[in-house]
């Protein structure tokens, strides 16, 4: 049987054996360097409010949530995107911050 990528959709390399997690989205487990992992910071303290204190020195803290999604997941909450086959051999360009 043929196959539709070299790596197999992993990042694995030669490590060997990896870990596992846990989609949040279906529970499934998926393989670490497989799934795609998502980080974001979270405000425990409202917009206004923080801008209000951010100009008045304060220093506000915001923990990072990691979520692992599995590929199915990932799709479907739009976290990565299906490629047209001629564009799948190349790495989308990750957005700048500013």
């Amino acid at each position: 049987m043929p196959y539709k990528r070299k790596s197999h959709g992993r990042s694995k390399g030669g490590k060997g054996a990896g870990g596992f997690v846990q989609c949040v989205s279906c529970g499934a487990t998926v393989p670490r360097d497989k799934a795609k992992k998502v980080t974001k910071r979270i405000s425990m303290v409202d917009y206004a409010l923080a801008k209000e204190l951010r100009q008045k020195g304060a220093y506000i803290t915001a923990p990072v949530t990691t979520k692992y999604y599995c590929v199915s997941c990932a799709v479907h909450r739009g976290v990565v995107k299906v490629r047209a086959k001629s564009e799948r051999h190349t790495r989308p360009r990750k957005r700048r911050r500013r």
